[in-house]
């Protein structure tokens, strides 16, 4: 289990660092609890600080009950848990295309055209004869503008299963090459004796309108109404309040959106603790005091995924079957050094030679 700290330092400036890996037998939310606790207390950690929590999707994470971010909660009500939010709005988009017969249907078409038509070198070279080809005509009968950097030959995309704009890529990339991928589909279709060219005539003879409504009515309404069904679930009423009254204190435009009701709100709903009654009184103006420690209290919130997935990155990388029975201790020195390179790279030869010295003399072992 990786466990990353996202802090306010001294200067006012946000930190996140990767602060400990820790082997775990059991993956309850009890046992996850009690060793996320015990190295804090190591560290000398109150948990009565912790304002943020954020985990993966997983159920004993984020369960209402009996979750890991339930059971912080209970201990201490201001540790508010918001999950990455881009991720959120990544699994959200990516239920909705499973869930949505139409759209499931179309993207599970469209890794099957990319796949078959990417899946040799010879039709790849056969994709970029076609595309130059095409090319070639259109700039002869002046369709197209030529220039440094235009008019480029390229390759079909692949969509990936977590990133939501790789699947706009993917189909933005079927779109501009689609004259070219629908030649070489006809010659698979050629080659297998499969009517590809029948099927999708077959389809274009549909009632115009008929298929218009379907697309506008049925399908969009589907998705949209199960989208919100998704976003509903995954983002509660009582994080979403607490985003929107911290808007209050972004300083874009020159703090456009900063609203006095708002800053005091935020205080008194979801940090009484923080501060004294003098500073909760006034509605009239708001104490920079006020203003400087909501801004690193909200700073807190975990809502980024960057340093978390650099960790995981990391874990492909270093955990090799070479390193596969080292200690723990050893893998986690290999995974700070790696994740926090900003740090690493401050370390002087000197100090690790030093270091290295004063380590416990190991036993030679003499053949």
């Amino acid at each position: 289990m990786g466990i990353v700290l996202r802090f306010v330092d001294i200067n006012g400036y946000l930190r996140e660092r990767f602060f400990e890996l820790v082997h775990v037998k059991y993956t309850t939310s009890k046992d996850l609890k009690e060793e996320i606790s015990m190295v804090l207390s190591n560290h000398e950690l109150s948990i009565q600080n912790l304002r943020g929590q954020a985990y993966d999707g997983a159920s004993n994470m984020r369960g209402e009950w009996n979750g890991l971010k339930a059971l912080f909660m209970e201990e201490r009500h201001y540790a508010y848990y918001v999950h990455y939010l881009a991720h959120q709005l990544q699994l959200a988009l990516i239920a909705t295309a499973r869930e949505v017969a139409e759209v499931h249907d179309f993207f599970k078409d469209l890794i099957f055209i990319v796949n078959d038509v990417s899946s040799s070198s010879k039709r790849h070279d056969e994709l970029q004869a076609s595309q130059i080809a095409e090319l070639e005509n259109l700039i002869e009968i002046e369709e197209v503008e030529t220039g440094k950097g235009l008019n480029q030959i390229g390759t079909l995309q692949r969509p990936g299963d977590t990133r939501w704009s790789s699947n706009y890529k993917s189909i933005y990339s079927l779109l501009k090459m689609y004259n070219a991928t629908r030649s070489i589909l006809v010659k698979i279709a050629i080659d297998r004796r499969v009517t590809y060219s029948e099927i999708i005539q077959s389809r274009r003879n549909k009632d115009t309108i008929t298929v218009e409504h379907h697309y506008r009515v049925d399908v969009f309404n589907a998705v949209a109404d199960k989208q919100l069904q998704e976003l509903n679930s995954r983002f509660s009423e009582r994080t979403t309040e607490l985003l929107t009254l911290s808007a209050s204190l972004s300083p874009i435009n020159g703090y456009k959106h900063f609203n006095v009701e708002n800053i005091c709100l935020l205080a008194e709903k979801y940090y009484p603790e923080d501060f004294s009654e003098s500073l909760l009184e006034t509605r009239k103006s708001v104490a920079y005091p006020l203003v400087d420690r909501l801004i690193q209290l909200i700073l807190t919130l975990p809502v980024s995924t960057t340093t978390t997935e650099r960790a995981f990155s990391a874990m492909k990388i270093v955990k090799t079957c070479l390193r596969n029975k080292i200690e723990d201790d050893f893998l986690f020195d290999y995974f700070l050094v790696y994740i926090e390179k900003e740090i690493a790279g401050k370390f002087e030869i000197k100090s690790i030679i030093d270091d290295f010295y004063s380590m416990k003399p190991r036993r030679a072992r003499v053949k």
